[in-house]
């Protein structure tokens, strides 16, 4: 930035200097021409007066010469005795006088500025000449000396202030630079330093903090995680350890069958676990893409209600119409993981409804447990998170089935949220535990419990499937 300032001042003050050379240059040509031409006409005077000598003082021309009727040379300046005559061109009939430039007029050196008077004598017209040196482009030495003296104490002045205005306005940017040098992942609670003044660089400071803030929070969820993962892999890994060594210290005493079964058991869970850890993994690279295939919810949640048997009993309430594009395996996994939750923590009953919302596909799950309080529905989205009622009530959860349908809402552009539970439980009549939907009339079953748990699920209908008055 200081290299380019200078060189736009170099710029500037060369075209400001050729700016002054001309202009300069006009002017002194212009009062050199007077000069010469108010010397001729003091000789025209002196021949009008009769007073004209042989020798004609010089002044401050370079050469002064008159010429009689017959071209012979009656008086000139003491530099031009005894030479010819300087110049052969005359003014014209018309005209007094005129002036041309001669390189150079005979007897001198250098190129010149010869002016030609025409005076009336009684015995023809003379002709007076005067010359003077030509104005070179640059005027004088001393001028070019000064502009380039001049031009170079401001291209110096500019650079020295750039360079220090530059340097000022980005010391805070060194600071930064510094201090984000010095942040690890062990020691990332430290943030840049902010700047004063409320300008660019404050705004990237703050910026700056507000990443690292971003990333104090990543990396405390990762290290949760991993506290997390590792303690929930060690404890099947741990358990089948356990259960064969032992069955090892007494061969003979074991019931080898109910170890399997309880190794097994281990195993399932040891698999669940990487299943879903597997399966965020995936979602994470493929969180820009999704299916295209035309899914009915209401298609899927029976499916996957048909597909085993559940040991709550189920309540459903299916609309069709509510048909979005995606991945039906990935939805189907959406709304197993949703129903087991449910299921889990529910005293007696779980509540299916799926319906089209204007140009949305709802899908809520709810189950008549205790509930989430209004501070924990976004925690329990996290990774490996499980709520401390959550843990003495199911041993069995992985604590990524939440994080993992959340996902798959969003790669399909929708939203999975915890909203208030259904106090009152009321659901249409004729419902059967195995998600069929009644056409009868609707009336109250009295499914009540806790306040209960309500997970809506979001997603965009599909185009060809909104219609004109859907609520």
């Amino acid at each position: 930035m200081t290299l380019t300032a200078g060189t736009i001042a170099a710029l500037v003050c060369a075209g400001v200097s050729v700016l002054v050379v001309l202009g300069v240059r006009g002017q002194v040509e212009d009062f050199e021409r007077e000069k010469t031409t108010s010397a001729a006409l003091e000789v025209v005077h002196l021949i009008k007066r009769d007073r004209l000598p042989s020798t004609l003082p010089a002044g401050d021309t370079v050469a002064l010469q008159v010429l009689n009727a017959s071209g012979r040379v009656v008086s000139s300046s003491p530099n031009l005795r005894g030479d010819p005559p300087i110049a052969s061109f005359q003014p014209t009939e018309q005209s007094v006088y005129t002036i041309q430039t001669l390189c150079p007029p005979a007897g001198l050196k250098g190129c010149m500025n010869v002016v030609a008077f025409r005076v009336y004598q009684p015995d023809g017209d003379w002709t007076v000449y005067a010359a003077d040196d030509t104005i070179p482009w640059y005027v004088s030495s001393t001028l070019v000396l000064f502009l380039i003296c001049v031009s170079f104490l401001l291209v110096l002045v500019t650079v020295l202030g750039c360079w220090r205005t530059i340097d000022q306005t980005l010391a805070p940017v060194d600071a930064i630079s510094a201090k984000l040098s010095e942040i690890t992942a062990t020691e990332s609670g430290r943030r840049v330093p902010v700047p004063p003044n409320h300008d660019e660089l404050r705004a990237l400071a703050e910026a700056a903090n507000a990443t690292l803030d971003r990333l104090d929070a990543a990396l405390e969820q990762q290290r949760r995680f991993t506290s997390d993962a590792s303690h929930d892999l060690r404890s099947p890994i741990t358990a089948a350890r356990t259960q064969v060594e032992d069955a090892l210290l007494y061969p003979d005493d074991t019931d080898w069958p109910d170890v399997g079964r309880a190794v097994l058991g281990s195993l399932d869970r040891l698999q669940a676990i990487v299943s879903d850890l597997l399966e965020l993994a995936r979602l994470d690279a493929e969180s820009a893409r999704q299916g295209t295939d035309l899914i009915d919810l209401a298609d899927v949640v029976r499916a996957e209600l048909d597909r085993s048997p559940r040991a709550k009993e189920i309540v459903t309430d299916l609309v069709p119409g509510a048909a979005v594009r995606g991945d039906r395996l990935r939805l189907a996994r959406l709304f197993t993981n949703l129903l087991d939750n449910a299921e889990r923590h529910a005293v007696h009953r779980v509540r299916v409804i799926v319906r089209p919302d204007a140009d949305m596909a709802v899908l809520e799950v709810i189950d008549d447990g205790a509930g989430i309080a209004p501070g924990d529905r976004e925690i329990v989205f996290q990774r490996f998170t499980r709520l401390d009622a959550a843990r003495s009530r199911d041993a069995g959860g992985t604590g990524l089935g939440l994080p993992i349908a959340r996902q798959v809402a969003r790669a399909h552009g929708g939203t999975l949220v915890i909203e208030d539970g259904d106090a009152t439980g009321t659901v249409a009549t004729g419902t059967t535990p195995t998600g069929a939907t009644s056409t009868g009339a609707t009336a109250s079953t009295g499914v009540r419990g806790g306040r209960g748990a309500r997970f809506v699920l979001r997603i965009p209908r599909a185009d060809d499937e909104r219609r004109p008055g859907d609520s």
